[in-house]
């Protein structure tokens, strides 16, 4: 029972989250009281079995658990009259009405969560790893891994926003129209992070998590709608429809790794394929510039074009790396623009690239790093070589299912 309860809270706890945020007017409070309902359920479930609506459930716990807290704080006594008799009376609907009421609240309640955690009160990154941390469900450690920095950073900078969006008093709702321009970039990076959590977990026993995907998935839908005219919003959207096309072949029967050169891509979902090409299409009739993400989105739109591996565009997708390197500069895509050249023009070209990265300390504890290195040098032969690179790769991830992967590659020197 303990799996199931920990799997739904997985699915549910953003909701659960953002709909309390939006109740007390305090994220740290709603997060309090979210894991509270948690409690309960790994308490009742077991007796009670798991509701048909967990997430209703969980929501009416909290609410329950708000009510409480206000009453104790006798010195809010003015909050205890407003919120408390507010929340006293959605408390007293009936199962049906609490259930319809929730999942009417649920888009806009999660998307206002976000807004809000991307205040521009907020240095950008305390706006990211907040947002993370409520929406996106991952660890303090998750997120470090994700920014290559320490994880007692990241719990500061999670401590002292919640702190800071309590001080400023800052107004739990969707930011009119033209105070939305300040936070989109990073409501977008926080959008996007929650998708490749669930493409590629960062720690864990399988290698993605599909509901972090399919909620990026549904932000993304409902952004584009909201912001019509951002041309990023577009090419976000066309980066994660074509990218979760692969999910389904990413991973064998017994949930193990398949590398994208090994995929079968008859199992690719082409109706998000298509969803994808006519969202960048969007983005780039929107603008003659295109931004990081629109050309994330291109490199993704080669990949998909390509009917066999063998189809594929390494030379446009270096091409592409190259400009993305200019407008977002980071060791990251420099170590992608690697791979691309090694593709295209042979594995020395990128090797190059990445013993120069060796000496960048943001990379220092970073898995791929290696993980690259050793592909290139299998490819060059150099296979005792290869293997120390897989195996230096297989110490450094988190996730189990690659670092088996890593290790049988370490095994066969390629």
């Amino acid at each position: 029972m303990q799996r199931t309860v920990e799997a739904i809270w997985r699915i549910e706890s953003a909701k659960v989250i953002a709909t309390l945020a939006r109740m007390v007017r305090d994220v740290g409070l709603a997060e309090d009281l979210a894991h509270d309902a948690l409690v309960a359920a790994l308490e009742q479930w077991p007796t009670t079995g798991v509701p048909d609506n967990p997430g209703a459930w969980l929501i009416t716990t909290g609410k329950r658990r708000a009510i409480d807290h206000f009453r104790r704080r006798e010195r809010h006594e003015t909050k205890v009259g407003e919120l408390g008799r507010e929340l006293e009376a959605q408390q007293a609907t009936t199962d049906e009405e609490l259930v319809s009421a929730v999942d009417n609240d649920i888009d806009d309640d999660v998307l206002r969560l976000i807004f809000i955690a991307c205040h521009p009160v907020l240095a950008p990154e305390a706006r990211v790893a907040l947002t993370l941390r409520l929406i996106g469900g991952l660890t303090t450690a998750e997120i470090a891994r994700s920014y290559l920095v320490r994880e007692a950073t990241v719990a500061q900078r999670i401590v002292r926003a919640k702190r800071r969006l309590r001080a400023e008093k800052v107004q739990f709702e969707l930011p009119p129209e033209e105070g939305r321009a300040a936070r989109l970039s990073s409501v977008f990076e926080v959008i996007y992070l929650i998708f490749n959590e669930g493409y590629s977990a960062t720690s864990g026993a399988e290698w993605i998590r599909p509901e972090l995907c399919e909620e990026a998935l549904r932000l993304g839908r409902i952004l584009t709608a909201l912001v019509p005219a951002e041309p990023e919003a577009h090419g976000l959207l066309a980066l994660m429809e074509m990218q979760a096309s692969r999910l389904r072949a990413r991973t064998g029967p017994s949930g193990e790794p398949i590398r994208l050169l090994d995929q079968d891509r008859s199992r690719w979902d082409h109706l998000l394929v298509q969803r994808g090409l006519s969202a960048l299409e969007r983005a780039e009739n929107l603008s003659g510039e295109r931004g990081p993400y629109t050309l994330q989105a291109a490199i993704a739109a080669c990949h998909v074009r390509a009917l066999v591996p063998e189809e594929t565009d390494w030379v446009r997708i270096a091409a592409l790396y190259a400009a993305l390197s200019q407008a977002a500069p980071s060791p990251v895509v420099e170590l992608n623009r690697a791979v691309a050249l090694g593709m295209a023009f042979g594995p020395e070209a990128g090797l190059e690239i990445v013993d120069d990265l060796q000496a960048d300390p943001a990379l220092k504890e970073y898995h791929l790093l290696p993980s690259v290195r050793g592909d290139l040098l299998a490819r060059m032969e150099r296979y005792d070589e290869a293997r120390r690179e897989f195996e230096r790769a297989a110490s450094l991830t988190k996730n189990e299912r690659e670092r088996a992967l890593l290790l049988q590659r370490a095994a066969s020197g390629r």
